[in-house]
């Protein structure tokens, strides 16, 4: 048995489960973090089908509570995390002065304020881990009808080169994938090509930022 595991937050039928795929067929045993219980149940069946080892561990990525006790429920499983992924975000559409400080601030805790506590949560329990965060060419390139969803993008996008900063000292390699464009199937940008980059990045853990943009 394998003692590679990958923790996956913010679970879902796209990036999340194609990840999950593809590191599950790599050797990694996947835990997987979302609110509805009835979904994770779903996807750890599609993995299970695929012969892939998976749970599903319920928690609220909007209450750092219920995050926490999620991700410690993981640790309790598993004893350690190999690697995270933080494949979460929240956006009201908008433009800026459409929007409420509220609501701003409510898509920031999903989108980079959940992705700090997660990783405050796994490091202790990492050796020469790797930590993902999925980026978006909205923190490069903003478009006022998106002013939310491109204040968290440019959130995780910074707090990517600021962790990698504090974390490579402790063998940890922190990498942001900046995706842009939509995922959408049959294109470039597919669920699945976006999951071979992510374990791309896991295999080489040089760049901190590796955009994701057709030539």
């Amino acid at each position: 048995m394998t003692n590679k595991v990958m923790l996956i937050i913010g679970a879902g039928p796209g990036v999340s489960l194609n990840a999950a795929k593809k590191f599950g067929k790599e050797g990694f045993q996947i835990a997987l973090i979302a609110r509805r219980k009835d979904a994770l149940e779903q996807y750890t069946k599609d993995l299970s089908d695929s012969g892939i080892e998976a749970k599903g561990f319920t928690g609220d990525i909007a209450s750092g509570d219920s995050l926490k006790n999620a991700i410690q429920e993981v640790i309790n499983t598993y004893g350690s995390i190999d690697t995270l992924l933080y494949n979460a975000a929240a956006g009201k559409p908008g433009k800026p002065t459409e929007l409420s400080a509220e609501d701003l601030l409510a898509d920031f805790n999903i989108s980079v304020a959940g992705a700090l506590t997660a990783v405050k949560e796994v490091v202790p329990h990492m050796e020469n881990g790797t930590i993902l965060l999925t980026g978006g060419g909205l923190a490069i390139q903003p478009y006022a009808d998106y002013a939310s969803l491109a204040v968290g993008k440019a959130g995780i996008r910074n707090l990517a080169y600021s962790l990698n900063q504090e974390l490579s000292a402790k063998d940890i390699y922190v990498g942001t994938l900046t995706i842009a464009g939509f995922v959408q199937e049959g294109t470039y940008f597919s669920a699945e090509n976006i999951a071979d980059a992510f374990y791309e990045m896991y295999v080489n853990r040089t760049d901190v930022e590796v955009v994701y943009q057709e030539n």
